[in-house]
């Protein structure tokens, strides 16, 4: 391991490398052990709701091909999460394969940081490309997906089309504006711990924490609205692509009777799907 060089009296370099590396190799285990704790803590609270519909491993029946779409603050995240406790799918997020391939420093994540130093949109084919791969792995490792909030306009959904992939349903979760708006101005972040509280949802647990909290930029009325509209032109413009399978879902409601409505559709998707390879077979 290469040292850069530096003149301390009291220790060799080799021991300063050697004390270098330790300290990289711990903090990263550290990282990884907050990182495990944080998804195991997400993961407990989505099998608390999924126990109350009899979750258990969902063998032999087919792949699921779902697509889910909310607006900002629609609870998109928690039904994701409930999703993919009870049926074991792939999670698929657009915006984080991006990251990834990015952090990664691939061909593809090169070309796309390109655009977005930049300012611009990441090309669609760059784009549908990490979605297609993504997705082939998905069916390879867990038999099924769930790409979230993908595709946001024609093009992109049209290229989906042309390299066969569909889904089985596209889900839509549909909540008021003006919810919306009341559940994201109310947000606030905890620097502290990183947690997120809302004023009238789930305020701060005492005044000293209530000082402390911060509201996130982008969290203002204004640019809520901004990103509404925003939203819903991309719900427009792909709505077409998939009406024979889209079901809107009312979002506005406690999060385990959502769930409980989505259960409902994946499990008769889950049989009719069944039943028709049965019929085939016969």
């Amino acid at each position: 391991m290469a040292c850069s060089t530096v003149s301390v009296a009291s220790a060799p370099s080799s021991t300063l490398c050697k004390r270098s590396h330790s300290l990289s190799l711990f903090r990263r285990h550290r990282t990884h052990l907050q990182h495990k704790q944080t998804k195991k803590k997400s993961s407990n609270q989505s099998q608390k709701i999924c126990k109350n519909f009899g979750v258990q491993a969902l063998a032999g029946k087919e792949p699921l091909r779902i697509m889910i779409s909310g607006a900002p603050a629609s609870g998109k995240g928690t039904q994701c999460e409930l999703i993919v406790a009870k049926y074991g799918l792939t999670h698929i997020s657009a915006g984080d394969l991006l990251r990834a391939e990015v952090a990664a420093g691939t061909d593809a994540g090169n070309k796309a940081q390109e655009y977005m130093q930049e300012g611009k949109l990441v090309p669609n084919e760059i784009v549908v490309m990490m979605v297609k791969n993504a997705l082939l792995q998905a069916v390879d490792q867990s038999g099924g997906w769930l790409l979230d909030g993908y595709p946001r306009s024609l093009s992109q959904a049209e290229a989906l089309d042309a390299l066969g992939i569909r889904p089985q349903l596209f889900i839509l979760l549909d909540v008021p504006d003006e919810i919306l708006v009341q559940r994201s101005v109310g947000r606030r972040y905890d620097p502290v711990t990183g947690k997120i509280y809302h004023l009238m949802y789930a305020p701060p647990e005492t005044p000293e924490i209530a000082a402390r909290l911060t509201q996130r930029l982008d969290d203002t009325e204004e640019k809520v609205k901004l990103r509404l509209q925003t939203h819903e032109a991309n719900v427009a413009a792909v709505i077409g692509s998939y009406k024979d399978v889209i079901k809107h879902v009312d979002g506005n409601r406690p999060k385990a009777e959502v769930f409980a409505e989505i259960d409902k559709l994946l499990l008769e998707l889950q049989e009719g799907e069944t039943e028709e390879v049965g019929a085939t077979i016969a």
